[in-house]
Parts: structure tokens; C-alpha cells; sequence
């Protein structure tokens, strides 16, 4: 047993002795590393979880002083996610606040526009425009010749792009604004040839246009209506049933319902749409010279020598009756849902409200007075024109001219702007949606007669451009 024992001591002690010996080894090469790790911790200081090339770990490549500003700004793969993180917040951010911003400006727009129509249906829309207009360049008016006889009668394209002109000549002609060319021309028909040639055979009085610019009406002194593609100039219907000349015609705005007065004393209503007519209506006592109106499901007449004003509700089937002028109304032109303005025979003008029955004010004379002192009489207003909803009407005469008119706080008063140089009868009147120009339908002789004869003129439709104060100037006139 002793002899056993002394053996396994033995075994024990050697084996005691080689784990003491690989103990020990392994505490050496420890520290050997523990030395190395020092030595390259003291050349290159490195962040935790930083990624390190091979070459920066020996000692023969040094980073230089560029590359050492370079590790300084590296960023870990954390810092990375968090700095990118921000960034795109900070996108979605001015994204929606330029969203927001947009949305904000399209709110207004929409706002203004809709407190406009409201203002506009509620005829209280007035935009103040008068006072930055200027005279108008005489060089710069075109006279657009292509009738044989006077113009009675024209209007504007809802874009400003055509002007449509009738003509004693029984003639349409569609004209270029730009060029100031032709577009097409419908040219007089025949009696008795009426399924070959369409066209109107007598005076062509009046002419309306709708507001989506698809239809184009005309009447005539033959009693007729003609109704017209716009764009093609080909004819589409002809309403019959007035017992006289048509002498006014009006599409209702934002509609194809369409109005007619005729010197038969009556009013027609008419749906274009479905090629029908819908109602009269009578009240006049003499032959209706003129007819307007607006988006209301209303219009307003010129009653001639019946010396009246009417407006025609024609829902309520009731009409308001106004009185004011001295003599024959001839023309008349709504300036929005509430105010218009009317010219007669007399030299008068007058501005109205669909609230009182008599003018709320009247220029007499506005054009002047012709004649032997002993039989002066004032020249005749033949047309006006409305710069819609705006503080901005002209008048047309026989006296060379077109007077333009501010009016006044409240439409209380007219105030004369300037005068448009103008040889021979002014007939018709129209401004631009936009303002930028006025057109005017020129002739030797008056529209609904042969009073006078004016040699010097020339027969055609004279464009006016209309010059406005610049903007700059414009602010500091409103400072």
C-alpha cells in the first residue's frame, strides 16, 4: 500500500507540476498581449465598435494629420442611423409645411373666389379700376374693315380671343383679336333660297353669345333667330314666333337659356339646349330697343318711347317698372346683378338700382349739343358698355368720340375719364373680360335707322386698347 501510495503522489505531483508549467506559459503570453494591445492603443486612440483597416494597425503606416481629421468625423453605424433619421424627419417636415402651405394658399383662392360669386350674385361685387386707366394711344386703335354697311351689333369670345360683328349688310364675320383677321364669314342669304344658303336676308340687330362660348345667337329684322356653333360658324337652329325686328338678345350667364325682346313689345324666353321655346312676356308699351343680362334668372329692358326701364323676374312672372329718361331709351347695360346703366335720345345717361324706381343719378347732355343755337339739340346716346362689376362704363354718340365714366361711391355720381376720338356712329359698345381693351362697332349711320349720314366714317369694328397706371405707380398713389 505505502508502494502505491508513493506512486500516485508521484503521478500527482507531475501532473501538478505540468499544470503549474502550462499555467504559467499561459500568464506570459497574456501579458506579451496585454503589452502589444497598450502599444497600439498608445499610436491610435479607437472608439468603440469602430471599424479599423488593416493598414491602420501597423506601425510603418502612421495616419497623417488629413487622415486623423478624417477618423475625427467618422461617425459609427449608430450615429449614422440617427443623423439619417433626423434628416428624413426633417424632409417630411417641409414637406408637409409646404403641403400645409399650399393647402392654406388653395383655401384662400378658393375662399375669395367664393366670396366673390356670393358678392356677385348679391350685385355688391364693385372693383375699383376706373382710376388707373389711362387715354388710349390713337396710333394704337385698329379699324377692322370687311362690312359693306354700318355694324349694328357685336360681341366678345368669353376668352377675349374673337369678336363676332353684324352688320346692316346682313353679314357675321368672326375676327382675330391678335392679327385683327378674318376667321370666318357668314354671308348674307337669299329670300326664297333658304334650304340651300342659310343666312339672315334682312339687318341683323342684335347678337349674344353664350358664357361657355359654344353658342352664338343673332336676330334680325325679319323676325328671326339664328343660332350658331361658335367655334364652326355652321348653323344649328332658327327660332321663330316674334311678330317684329329682334332687337335685343341675351344668354342668361352660366346657361344656355337665352332671352329675346323684339319691337313687338315682347320679351321671349328660349332653351337652347333642347331647341324650344319656353314663355312671353308682355308689359312694354312700345317697341323694346335694347336687352341685358346677368347669372340671376332675371333681365332688364330698354323700353323705347314707352320711356320705361323694366327688369323681368321670370320665376315670380312679375316685372319692376322704372322711369327717368325724357325720351326714347335706346341702350342699356347691366353693370352687375344690381346697377345698370341706360343712354336715350335725350343726350342722358343714367345710372339705376334694382332697388329704386328712378335713376340714382343722370347726366344730362353727357355728349354734348349739335345744331343752330336756336334748334341745339344733344347728341343721342347710342350705345354704353359696363366693364362688369367695376366702377368702369363708356358711352358711344354721333360726335366723334366714346366717353369713358368713373362712378362715384355708392353709384351716387358719374364722373367723366376721357374721350376716345371716334369718326362716325358708335353702334355698339363691348370692354374685354380682362379690361385690356374696348371694342366699338363704327358706322355711316345709326343702327335702327337712317337719320343721318355720316360720310367720313368708315363702315367696321375699331379695337381700343386701354392703357392702366403702372403697378408701382399704382401703390404709391395708394399710399
Amino acid at each position: 500500500m505505502r508502494i502505491g501510495e508513493g506512486r500516485m503522489a508521484a503521478t500527482g505531483s507531475f501532473f501538478i507540476r505540468k499544470k503549474r508549467a502550462a499555467t504559467g506559459e499561459g500568464k506570459g503570453r497574456k501579458r506579451k498581449a496585454e503589452d502589444g494591445d497598450e502599444k497600439v492603443r498608445k499610436k491610435l486612440p479607437v472608439k468603440l465598435n469602430e471599424e479599423i483597416s488593416s493598414d491602420s494597425e501597423t506601425e510603418s503606416d502612421r495616419p497623417n494629420k488629413k487622415d486623423a481629421e478624417v477618423l475625427e468625423i467618422e461617425e459609427t453605424a449608430q450615429e449614422k442611423k440617427l443623423r439619417l433619421a433626423k434628416l428624413y424627419l426633417e424632409q417630411l417636415r417641409q414637406e408637409e409645411e409646404e403641403k400645409a402651405d399650399e393647402e392654406q394658399l388653395e383655401r384662400d383662392l378658393i375662399g375669395g373666389r367664393l366670396e366673390e360669386e356670393v358678392l356677385e350674385q348679391k350685385g355688391k361685387l364693385k372693383r375699383l379700376l376706373a382710376k388707373d386707366y389711362l387715354p388710349p394711344d390713337g396710333s394704337e386703335i385698329r379699324l377692322l374693315r370687311g362690312h359693306q354697311l354700318p355694324v349694328t351689333c357685336l360681341v366678345l369670345s368669353p376668352d377675349d380671343k374673337y369678336v363676332f360683328s353684324a352688320s346692316k349688310d346682313c353679314s357675321i364675320i368672326k375676327w382675330d383679336v391678335a392679327s385683327g383677321k378674318k376667321v370666318h364669314t357668314i354671308h348674307r342669304g337669299h329670300k326664297g333660297a333658304e334650304g340651300q344658303q342659310v343666312g339672315h336676308t334682312m339687318h341683323i340687330l342684335s347678337m349674344a353669345i353664350s358664357s361657355d362660348g359654344k353658342y352664338l345667337a343673332t336676330g334680325d329684322q325679319n323676325k328671326l333667330i339664328l343660332i350658331w356653333d361658335a367655334a364652326s360658324c355652321q348653323h344649328l337652329y332658327t327660332f321663330k314666333g316674334h311678330k317684329d325686328a329682334v332687337s335685343g338678345l341675351s344668354f342668361r350667364k352660366g346657361t344656355h337659356q337665352l332671352y329675346s325682346a323684339s319691337h313687338d313689345r315682347s320679351v321671349k324666353v328660349w332653351n337652347v339646349d333642347q331647341n324650344a321655346y319656353v314663355e312671353t312676356l308682355f308689359g312694354h308699351q312700345d317697341a323694346i330697343t335694347g336687352l341685358d343680362s346677368l347669372s340671376r334668372e332675371r333681365c332688364v329692358t330698354a323700353g323705347g318711347r314707352d320711356r320705361t326701364v323694366r327688369v323681368w323676374k321670370i320665376v315670380e312672372e312679375a316685372q319692376l317698372v322704372f322711369h327717368g329718361h325724357e325720351s326714347s331709351i335706346d341702350c342699356i347695360q347691366l353693370v352687375n346683378e344690381e346697377y345698370m346703366v341706360s343712354g336715350g335720345d335725350d343726350g342722358s345717361l343714367a345710372l339705376w338700382t334694382v332697388t329704386k324706381k328712378k335713376p340714382l343719378v343722370t347726366v344730362s347732355k353727357a355728349h354734348g349739343i349739335h345744331g343752330d343755337p336756336a334748334i341745339q339739340q344733344p347728341y343721342w346716346i347710342t350705345s354704353v358698355a359696363a366693364l362688369l362689376n367695376s366702377d368702369l362704363i363708356a358711352s358711344g354718340s354721333h360726335n366723334s368720340k366714346i366717353r369713358l365714366w368713373k362712378c362715384g361711391e355708392g353709384f351716387k355720381t358719374l364722373e367723366p375719364l376721357f374721350d376716345i376720338p371716334m369718326v362716325g356712329f358708335v353702334n355698339c359698345l363691348k370692354f374685354s373680360s380682362s379690361g385690356d381693351f374696348l371694342v366699338a362697332g363704327m358706322g355711316q349711320e345709326h343702327r335702327l335707322g337712317r337719320w343721318w349720314r355720316l360720310k367720313e366714317a368708315k363702315n367696321g369694328i375699331c379695337i381700343i386698347p386701354l392703357k392702366k397706371t403702372p403697378p408701382k405707380q399704382q401703390s404709391e398713389d395708394n399710399m
